[in-house]
C-alpha cells in the first residue's frame, strides 16, 4: 500500500475549506442584511426557508452539487425572497391570507375541540402529550391549547379561573 492512497484527494481538504469558509461567511452577511427573522420558525414560510438554506449550504459543501458558485446564487435567492415575501406580507393582507396558516384552537376552556383536531390531523394521545408537556394536571387547566401556523402547540393554562386577553388569541380559528 502506497501513501497515494491516503493523499490522493487532499486538494479536497483546501476546496472544502475555502467553500465552508464563503458560504458560512455568505449566510453571516445575509443575516446581518436581512436580519435574524431569516431563520425563525414564526410562520411555515420562515421555517420553509430556514430548511432551504441549511440543506443548499449542506449540499454545495458536501457533494458539490449544486456547486459552491450555484449553493452561493441559491442561498441569495432564498434570502431574497423570504425579505419580499416578509415586505409584502406588511404591506397586504391578501398576501399574509395565501401564504400564512391560521393558528387554530385545538382545545378551549378544559374542552377538545374533536373537528379542529381531525381537521389538523392531531391525534388525542398526541394531544395528552402536549398537556403533559406543559404540566397540565386537570383538563380544566388547560385554558387554550392552540396549533401555531409553525406546527408548534402552545398550551395556554392556569388553576386560577382567569380570562386570556383577547390581544393573545387574536386570530386563532
Amino acid at each position: 500500500m502506497t501513501l497515494d492512497y491516503f493523499d490522493k484527494d487532499f486538494h479536497l481538504i483546501l476546496e472544502s475549506a475555502i467553500g465552508t469558509t464563503v458560504i458560512i461567511g455568505l449566510i453571516i452577511l445575509y443575516t446581518r442584511i436581512f436580519g435574524l427573522k431569516s431563520f425563525s420558525k414564526m410562520t411555515g414560510f420562515d421555517f420553509i426557508i430556514t430548511i432551504i438554506i441549511g440543506n443548499v449550504a449542506a449540499m454545495a459543501l458536501s457533494t458539490g452539487r449544486p456547486g459552491l458558485y450555484m449553493g452561493m446564487i441559491i442561498l441569495t435567492f432564498a434570502f431574497v425572497i423570504n425579505y419580499l415575501i416578509t415586505y409584502f406580507l406588511f404591506k397586504s393582507e391578501k398576501v399574509e391570507s395565501i401564504v400564512e396558516n391560521k393558528p387554530v384552537f385545538l382545545m378551549r376552556d378544559g374542552k377538545m375541540n374533536e373537528e379542529n383536531m381531525k381537521k389538523c390531523k392531531v391525534t388525542v394521545d398526541e394531544l395528552r402529550g402536549k398537556l403533559r408537556e406543559a404540566n397540565v394536571l386537570q383538563l380544566h387547566q388547560a385554558k387554550a391549547v392552540i396549533l401555531e401556523t409553525t406546527g408548534d402547540v402552545s398550551v395556554l393554562h392556569s388553576d386560577q379561573d382567569i380570562e386570556i386577553d383577547d390581544f393573545i388569541l387574536k386570530g386563532i380559528q
